[in-house]
């Protein structure tokens, strides 16, 4: 992750893994290296439920009743997972900046990078672009990175579905 670290593309990363927690170890490593993520310290098993911690803690901020209660719970994981920035090119693979110490675990720099980016992707993009998908049978959540910034949907596939069942709704009441 070179441009922004902290932003769309840790989100997306807490997205997928909120949507499909990892059930192993070695599924969470494999799916944070995809994201682009390095990752230069030992995951420990432990790592894993500690992981599933941090994402029940990371939908509360999704499932906030307005932006104040959002800002205020993502505020407070600030509190806790950030320390100063920092420029690091601890793989050689460019100049970037690090919302947490060198020397931290795992879990702390996870920690560190879903609730920086979450900052980051809400006053960037809008304090309302994080949800859970409006078709009633899904509950799953998106990060919405869209131009108009008016995503209510986890996918095309739930919008159409949604939208495909109001337009017969409307067939059927003879509007």
């Amino acid at each position: 992750m070179h441009l922004n670290p902290y932003g769309s593309q840790a989100v997306a990363l807490a997205v997928d893994l909120a949507n499909r927690k990892p059930v192993t170890v070695g599924e969470l490593v494999r799916r944070c290296t995809e994201a682009g993520l390095i990752i230069d310290q030992a995951v420990e098993v432990e790592d894993l439920g500690r992981v599933i911690a941090l994402l029940r803690d990371w939908e509360r901020i999704v499932d906030a009743a307005d932006e104040w209660a959002r800002a205020d719970l993502v505020n407070r994981r600030l509190a806790a997972a950030a320390a100063y920035p920092r420029l690091t090119d601890h793989a050689g693979d460019g100049w970037h900046l690090h919302y947490r110490a060198d020397e931290t675990s795992f879990i702390e720099m996870l920690d560190s990078l879903i609730f920086v980016g979450t900052a980051l992707h809400l006053v960037g993009r809008g304090m309302h672009r994080l949800g859970r998908c409006r078709l009633a049978e899904c509950n799953l959540i998106y990060a919405d990175t869209s131009r108009s910034g008016r995503q209510r949907y986890c996918s095309p596939r739930c919008a159409n579905r949604d939208a495909v069942r109001r337009h017969r709704t409307m067939l059927r009441s003879g509007a």
